[in-house]
């Protein structure tokens, strides 16, 4: 088996149990495992926002290969380009990996489209968050994006939610079954709109009504909790099926060692550094 892939087997297991190890207390080594999955976290969403967004969408279509022509505003537009390519080589030190010479691949078209020079202007904006006196400059691309995001998300909300309850209070009439789901969802809704409708005391009839809502939201509620804590068991299942995997020969016990370390760690800690932070605040 290759190294690497039994170095990898005993960094997971060793960050696995790391991060399991604050269902004792919380502990440096889970501080640690905790920081770095951030950190790692971070640099990856960076790095796929770089190759499937900025690059793809952007760049290419800002920069397309095969878009310059011979007017002098095209060579100037492409200098900038030149310029941002020689620095993130080094000016030829290192071998391109963020750009590419002569313009970035657009497959759907090699003409120049200035309108995304919008959305460039909008992300320089944000960095702008970085310098204390120049971040309220930023507050026009999170305003943006607040808005466009959500007058996407109220739109898919009408669609996805809103409507397609409407449709589902329809009743089915082609069969027992289908009809008898159609009656408690049409039941459902009514109780519990009627159990958030607060210009009217839940009284009579209508606290009686309002009661049954107060079943189906738990009911709903209780199976959404239900369904988001099997899927979190999932992942643990899978954690653990790594970790009784990685405890094998071929991985020279990665688990067993990893838990060993993780335990001697934490003996040291709290018998020694813990102790002393506690003795100095008394």
């Amino acid at each position: 088996m290759p190294l690497t892939e039994i170095i990898g087997a005993w960094l997971a297991a060793l960050l696995t149990l790391s991060i399991l190890s604050f269902l004792f207390k919380e502990n440096p080594i889970y501080k640690a495992a905790e920081h770095l999955f951030v950190g790692v976290s971070a640099g990856w969403g960076v790095v796929i926002a770089y190759w499937q967004v900025i690059q793809p969408n952007l760049l290419s279509n800002l920069w397309p290969q095969g878009g310059v022509s011979d007017s002098i505003l095209s060579q100037i537009w492409y200098g900038f380009y030149s310029l941002l390519f020689n620095i993130t080589t080094l000016f030829g030190l290192l071998d391109p990996v963020l750009l590419t010479e002569g313009g970035i691949q657009n497959l759907n078209s090699s003409e120049i489209d200035l309108g995304y020079i919008v959305p460039l202007v909008l992300g320089v904006l944000m960095l702008t968050r970085l310098i204390p006196k120049l971040s309220w400059m930023a507050r026009f691309s999170i305003a943006y994006i607040v808005g466009v995001f959500a007058g996407l998300r109220a739109f898919g909300f009408l669609n996805s939610d809103i409507y397609g309850q409407v449709m589902s209070t329809a009743l089915d009439f082609s069969s027992l079954g289908g009809f008898t789901n159609s009656l408690i969802l049409i039941i459902g809704t009514i109780c519990a709109l009627i159990y958030f409708f607060f210009s009217t005391r839940h009284e009579g009839v209508v606290g009686k009504i309002s009661k049954v809502g107060i079943y189906f939201l738990m009911i709903s509620f209780g199976a959404s909790f239900g369904f988001t804590v099997m899927g979190r068991i999932s992942l643990l299942i899978g954690r653990f099926e790594d970790l009784i995997k990685f405890n094998k020969t071929e991985y020279y016990y990665g688990s067993l060692w990893s838990l060993s370390i993780v335990i001697l760690v934490l003996v040291i800690y709290f018998s020694f550094f813990n102790k002393k932070a506690n003795n100095e605040e008394v």
